[in-house]
C-alpha cells in the first residue's frame, strides 16, 4: 500500500478500448488474463502507479487509476498485451476526473455495453477490482467508488428495467440457434468452458432450446462433470475434444486461452457445422472460416441483434442516469468530508489536550470524578456534530473550516 492521503480527483484516469472503435480480433490483442494481470499489478510501482485495476471483457480492456498522465497507464497495461502501445492509444477513449467517474458508473450500469443493459460486467467488476485488492492496489479512494458505482448498478436493476427481458451474449448466442437451426432436438451441441458465460449459455441452451443432447468439455474436468450433473447432460474430457468436435453439429466456444483451443485442421471434412465463438481473444482459429462445412459467428455478430427488448431498454436509461447521479453526489459528498478528515482529527487532539489544562481542571474540579471514556464520547460527538454541519450547508462549510484551523493553529 502506498498510503490513504487524499486523492486528487483530477488525477483519476480511465484509457480503454472498446468493441465501437476496435473488432474483436482488435480487442483480442488487447484482453488480459489472470497471469498478466498479476505481472501487470507487479510492475505498477516502476511506472509510478499505486492504485488502479484493469477491467479485461470480451467487449473492452480498460485501465483505472491514479497517474500524472494516462500515458502511465496505456505504457502498463501494453508491456503484457499483444497490441501495442501506439495501436491503443489510437483506438482509445481516455477520461479523466469527473468524466472517468462517470464512465464507471455507465459501464457498470449496463449503459456502455454492447448489448445495453448487460448485467455480467457487474460481476466482471467485482472479480477485477478483487483481484487488485488482493494484490494491494485499492485504496480508501477506490473501494468507496467501486462501492458506490456497485450500488448504483444494484439500484438501476430493481428500479429500472434497463436490464429486463433476456439479452446477453450468452442468450444471443441462443437466439442465434434457434433463428438458423429447425431441427434443434435432432442435433449434438459441444459446449466448451464452463465459466460464467459458458454456465449461461448452458443454462439459457436447456432452459430456452429445451436441448438435452449438449456435451461439457472444460480443461478442469471437475467443473465440467459437475455442471453436467446438475443439468443433466454429458461431459467429456478435454483429451476428447478432436473426438467431440467431429460428431458435434453445433459448437459453441466459452473459452479464455491466448491461443486458440479449437483449429482449422480440427473440422476439415468432418461434416456440417455451426461454430459460435464467445471468447475474445478467438478461441477458434480463424481460417476455420473458410472451409465450406464451417458456418463461424463471433461475438461482434451476435451483439447485432436487436429486438422489441432492446428498445424498451432504450427508455429506461433517462431513469438509468437519474439514479446514477443520486449516487455520484453522494460520493462527491464523502470525498468533500474525507478531505477534511485531518482537520477533525486535529480537532479533537486539541480537545483532549484542553482537558489537561491544569486551569481548566480546576474550573472544572469535577472532571476529575468523570472517567475518561465518557469525555471521549463528547468530544466524539462534539466532532460528529461539526461534520453533520458541513455536510447539511456546503458553502458555511469553508468558514467552519476557516474557524476550525485558526482554533487549532499554535500559539505564537
Amino acid at each position: 500500500m502506498h498510503g490513504n492521503s487524499t486523492k486528487d480527483i483530477t488525477k483519476f484516469f480511465i484509457a480503454g478500448i472498446n468493441y465501437k472503435k476496435s473488432d474483436a480480433a482488435i480487442r483480442g490483442q488487447f484482453a488480459v488474463s489472470n497471469d498478466q494481470y498479476a505481472t501487470l499489478l507487479s510492475k505498477a510501482p516502476e511506472f509510478g502507479l499505486h492504485e488502479l485495476f484493469v477491467l479485461s471483457t470480451c467487449n473492452r480492456t480498460e485501465i483505472y487509476g491514479f497517474a500524472e498522465s494516462a500515458d502511465q497507464l496505456i505504457n502498463l497495461l501494453c508491456t503484457q498485451t499483444e497490441g501495442n502501445a501506439s495501436t491503443f492509444t489510437q483506438l482509445a477513449y481516455i477520461k479523466k476526473g469527473m468524466a472517468a467517474i462517470e464512465h464507471l458508473f455507465s459501464v457498470a450500469a449496463g449503459i456502455d455495453s454492447q448489448i445495453l443493459g448487460d448485467y455480467e460486467i457487474v460481476g466482471q467488476i467485482k472479480q477485477a477490482v478483487k483481484f487488485s485488492k488482493e494484490h494491494g492496489f485499492t485504496e480508501t479512494f477506490m473501494e468507496r467508488l467501486v462501492n458506490c458505482v456497485l450500488q448504483s448498478s444494484k439500484a438501476i436493476k430493481n428500479q429500472t428495467n434497463l436490464s429486463g427481458g433476456t439479452v446477453s451474449v450468452s442468450f444471443a448466442a441462443v437466439q442465434y440457434i434457434r433463428e438458423k437451426i429447425t431441427d434443434i432436438s435432432n442435433k449434438k451441441i459441444l459446449l466448451l468452458g464452463v465459466g460464467k458465460i459458458g454456465r449461461n449459455t448452458c443454462k439459457n441452451l436447456v432452459d430456452y432450446l429445451n436441448a438435452d443432447h449438449i456435451t461439457l468439455i472444460n480443461r478442469t474436468h471437475d467443473k465440467a462433470a459437475q455442471l453436467a450433473e446438475e443439468l443433466n447432460l454429458h461431459h467429456a474430457p478435454l483429451t476428447e475434444l478432436a473426438e467431440k468436435i467431429e460428431t458435434s453439429d453445433i459448437i459453441l466456444v466459452a473459452t479464455n486461452s491466448v491461443e486458440p483451443t479449437i483449429k482449422k485442421s480440427h473440422l476439415e471434412g468432418k461434416g456440417e457445422k455451426l461454430i459460435i465463438d464467445l471468447s475474445v481473444p478467438f478461441n477458434v482459429e480463424e481460417s476455420a472460416q473458410e472451409l465450406p462445412n464451417v458456418h463461424l459467428v463471433n461475438v461482434d455478430e451476435l451483439s447485432k441483434l436487436k429486438d422489441e427488448t432492446l428498445q424498451m431498454r432504450e427508455g429506461e436509461v433517462p431513469k438509468a442516469m437519474s439514479i446514477i447521479q443520486e449516487h455520484i453526489d453522494e460520493f462527491l459528498e464523502w470525498f468533500e468530508m474525507r478531505k477534511h478528515v485531518p482537520v477533525f482529527k486535529a480537532v479533537k487532539t486539541k480537545l483532549k489536550e484542553i482537558q489537561t489544562f491544569p486551569s481548566y481542571i480546576r474550573l472544572s474540579p469535577e472532571l476529575t470524578a468523570v472517567q475518561t471514556k465518557n469525555a471521549d464520547e463528547k468530544i466524539q460527538r462534539v466532532i460528529n456534530g461539526m461534520a453533520s454541519k458541513m455536510r447539511q450547508n456546503n458553502q458555511r462549510g469553508c468558514y467552519y473550516i476557516e474557524a476550525i484551523n485558526e482554533f487549532i493553529a499554535p500559539s505564537n
